[in-house]
């Protein structure tokens, strides 16, 4: 909707009964302060269209009644005046120049598994855009110039009742309340912007990224059918079934393991993030520490280390081949004498028997 003329001088910054003089110089002053030429920011090229169209709505209603009040053109930042038609064509030329340099951000969120997170992998994005109109600029209509035909520029219509009587009066539909002629825009259909368009980018991931990251994708860097427009990707890891990810890097898995098998020292095939590795058992350790095989320290930097907890599972209820295996296995131990013991079984058998003679005969 055009501004009404009281909110273009509010946006030029100028009291409703600035002179020609100052409307060009603070026009001017703005121009050069929001240029997409001169502007880079992301606002930059909507604010220099508001500030086009505060000028073109204060230019149209004339200066009549105010000192040296014309309806002259604005000037360009170097000072020249073109006119209207120019004018048009350099706020066009700013929503292009706006549109190339990335103006606006795409928010995405990408959900990945731990073990990408952890190498680093290319995502493909897809996903659908919608472009405000090149030719209106987003309004959805070009204004004509001079006075709307249908209510004469007052912007106002009379309101009648079902037999015609005058009610009093509404806002004109045709110029919607500003008195401009205007016309919808063909290029767009009145909408102000254009049918969705699809698009489909592969985005780079480097290694080490976090759940909760954020990272920020040039849009002129990205390959594949961009949208012409900047990412800003929130990254979501998913919570791993194996896994549990310590802040300094280091990843830890508890394993149940068969009771038997790390009593016999055997090998077994362990998870990590870049597959299954082997591990040597000893029967007297229950975890171990691959070096280098955790998460990146820091973003592309050196690993951590992986922390492998065993846990070693028996059987709730031994079958009668079991039992009996158990059964010689133990006669071996007792039948090779005290000598033959573990220290710390020795140990024990030592301290009861003492125990047991401080006791005296009763203690049976």
């Amino acid at each position: 909707m055009e501004l009404d003329t009281d909110n273009a001088f509010a946006e030029l910054g100028l009291a409703p009964d600035a002179t020609e003089r100052e409307v060009k110089a603070a026009w001017r002053r703005l121009a050069s302060q929001w240029h997409p030429d001169r502007n880079e920011s992301a606002g930059a090229v909507a604010r220099m269209q508001r500030i086009n169209q505060a000028f073109e709505e204060i230019r149209r209603a004339g200066f009549s009644g105010r000192p040296g009040g014309n309806a002259d053109t604005p000037a360009t930042p170097d000072g020249d005046a073109p006119d209207g038609a120019e004018a048009d064509q350099a706020a066009a030329a700013s929503g292009a120049a706006g549109t190339q340099r990335q103006g606006r951000t795409l928010h995405r969120k990408l959900r990945m598994t731990l073990e990408q997170a952890a190498s680093g992998c290319i995502k493909v994005l897809r996903g659908k855009v919608t472009d405000s109109c090149a030719v209106c600029r987003g309004a959805g209509h070009q204004v004509l110039g001079g006075n709307c035909a249908r209510c004469g520029g007052s912007g106002a219509v009379p309101r009648r009742s079902f037999f015609g009587w005058p009610t009093g009066v509404a806002e004109c539909e045709a110029c919607l309340g500003g008195g401009i002629a205007r016309q919808a825009c063909a290029a767009c259909a009145g909408a102000g912007k254009m049918a969705p368009r699809g698009y489909k980018i592969n985005v780079r991931i480097p290694p080490g990224v976090r759940n909760g990251d954020l990272l920020h994708v040039d849009g002129r860097r990205v390959s594949g059918e961009g949208p012409g427009a900047d990412f800003e990707i929130r990254i979501e890891v998913a919570r791993h079934a194996f896994f549990e990810l310590d802040d300094d890097g280091t990843i830890r898995c508890e394993m149940p393991i068969d009771g038997f098998a790390w009593m016999a020292n055997r090998q077994v095939k362990v998870p990590t993030v870049t597959g299954l590795q082997t591990l040597q058992l000893s029967r007297d350790r229950l975890s171990y520490r691959l070096e280098g095989m955790g998460f990146p320290v820091q973003c592309r930097g050196q690993r951590a280390d992986q922390v492998v907890t065993l846990v070693p599972i028996f059987p709730q209820q031994l079958s009668t081949d079991q039992q009996i295996l158990l059964d010689q296995l133990s006669a071996t131990t007792l039948g090779a004498g005290e000598e033959a013991l573990d220290d710390r079984l020795r140990a024990w058998s030592r301290g009861l028997r003492g125990w047991k003679a401080a006791m005296g005969p009763d203690c049976s």
